[in-house]
């Protein structure tokens, strides 16, 4: 029935290779399906949809035989608190000697969800182009405009101001857009949700007030001063030092921000192991399930259905029980499931969860991560962030040898992917973890369709179920991710730090 299922399904999708794909492909893509389609609503955390699709999982999970782990059956609830900017609600405008500019909210200026924020700002702008502008410009009772740096790329500069400087009422940064993880234009929404159980984080109005300008509409601010956004860029990308100097306008806004509460669900499952000896050795396996649910909309399109990110993955540890139990395949240890909420709102899920283990701390031996993977090409090599922090990485690349598949360390540090990602949570109390990201080859069109997936589909509406993915590198890696959890749950061999690893618990570099 689900294959007969996934055939329809599969006669809509796009297919990025000639590859068919296989009965256990089709299988995983219809778990795919059922999490992100659109009735799922981009799965929100705490949403109506984020709800739904956590009920698929638990049906799955108990159709498996999986044992419930959580706190409630398979369920381990997170109470949070989110702070959400009312952009609906809230005013911005530019004025100046030429008239009034009225600005959108998300579209033209946007800022961060934080209970400092000051609800009304009316102040003289002032462009600050270099750190030595009190030398040149008075900043006081101010909003600095400056020229944001690029954003997650390799020796990237930091912007001229981090922090609003003493006096000033705020900075207003122009986005860059080429970088890999552009900003996006316009924002999907402006919210802060953290753990309830964490006081709120104390914050100052000024270091709250950091806002962005969309910078397709940059020239606006320079209308009148004598110089032209354009110009400056130009300047900067030559090296030349910028001036600093007033802009003939004010910026007037009125913000609005509500507060309250929610709670989403942790879901998760054990597979026991079958040997006496090593059975009370736990490995996690991890995903998220939540995304970004509705946003502003891209040609019409507001439902972030977070297909690669990360419903494909939910569905790969739900495939990879389903294989072994079709196989007959016994594990030593366990495995435990781990389908974390809140991910994209901070790791919010599977912090909760590092301290308040549903199993006890010693006996979690280790975890591998699923995200920042996209089936987008032939898979030939994967990184992995975390390769050489623990023997978990010489797992790996003795299962990857006899697959064709090369595990080569994370080529891009400076996107500080190791904390970005489920793995980061674990690695803090102290669990060797890790996780893959996908690989091209570079300087070949894998390096390109990488890059445009980034730029299109990274957070946005076009990560859904129409983009095109290609079947046999989906296949692969589920395959190499079976073949890598078995090896970890059958060795004799306990994964561990490796001693020289910054992230290594120091009772581990003895």
């Amino acid at each position: 029935m689900i294959r007969q299922f996934a055939c329809v399904l599969l006669a809509a999708a796009t297919f990025a290779s000639a590859t068919e794909p296989s009965p256990e492909t089709r299988r995983w893509w219809s778990h795919v399906q059922a999490l992100a389609n659109d009735n799922m609503e981009g799965r929100d955390t705490g949403s109506p949809g984020y709800l739904r699709a956590e009920h698929y999982v638990i049906r799955q999970f108990e159709r498996l035989g999986l044992q419930p782990a959580g706190e409630k059956g398979f369920v381990q609830t997170v109470s949070l608190r989110k702070l959400r900017f009312r952009e609906d609600q809230s005013t911005a405008v530019l004025t100046g000697k030429s008239g009034t500019r009225e600005l959108h909210w998300l579209e033209n200026i946007a800022g961060p969800a934080n209970a400092a924020m000051p609800t009304s700002l009316d102040a003289p702008l002032v462009f600050v182009g270099s750190a030595d502008y009190a030398k040149n410009v008075d900043v006081t009772g101010k909003i600095i405009v400056q020229l944001n740096p690029k954003r997650l790329v390799k020796d990237a500069p930091k912007p001229v101001l981090s922090k609003v400087p003493a006096g000033a009422v705020g900075i207003l940064g122009i986005d860059r857009l080429d970088s890999l993880e552009p900003p996006r234009w316009p924002q999907q929404y402006t919210v802060s949700v953290a753990l309830r159980e964490d006081p709120p984080r104390a914050s100052t109005a000024s270091e709250a007030t950091i806002l962005r300008f969309n910078p397709a509409q940059a020239e606006w601010l320079f209308k009148g001063s004598g110089h032209s956004y354009e110009e400056l860029r130009q300047m900067e990308a030559q090296g030349q030092k910028l001036p600093s100097f007033d802009l003939p306008l004010r910026l007037k806004a009125a913000l609005k921000f509500e507060t309250y509460e929610l709670e989403s669900d942790n879901v998760l499952g054990m597979l026991p192991g079958s040997d006496a000896s090593l059975r009370d050795q736990v490995i996690v396996i991890s995903a998220h399930l939540d995304g970004y649910g509705f946003g502003s909309p891209w040609k019409g399109d507001r439902i972030y259905n977070g297909t690669f990110d990360d419903a494909a993955y939910v569905a790969t540890l739900i495939e990879t029980v389903e294989r072994w139990k079709e196989a007959e395949t016994r594990l030593r240890r366990s495995v435990l499931l781990a389908v974390f909420t809140g991910e994209e709102k901070g790791l919010l899920g599977s912090r909760y969860f590092t301290r308040h283990l549903t199993v006890p701390r010693d006996r979690i031996v280790a975890n591998i991560n699923l995200d920042q993977l996209r089936p987008l090409f032939p898979l030939k090599e994967l990184a992995m962030v975390g390769l050489n922090d623990s023997t978990l990485g010489d797992v790996a690349r003795k299962v990857a040898e006899p697959m064709g598949l090369r595990i080569e360390p994370d080529r891009e540090p400076w996107r500080n992917l190791i904390r970005r990602a489920d793995n980061w949570s674990f690695m803090q109390i102290g669990v060797p973890a890790a996780g893959f990201v996908l690989a091209p080859e570079q300087g070949t069109q894998d390096s390109e369709i990488y890059a445009e997936w980034y730029r299109l589909r990274y957070h946005t509406p076009l990560d859904d179920l129409k983009q095109p993915w290609d079947p046999g590198a989906a296949a692969k890696f589920n395959e190499y991710f079976s073949r890598l959890i078995e090896n970890l749950a059958n060795s004799e061999e306990t994964p561990r730090w490796n001693p020289q690893s910054p992230y290594a618990p120091q009772s581990d570099k003895h």
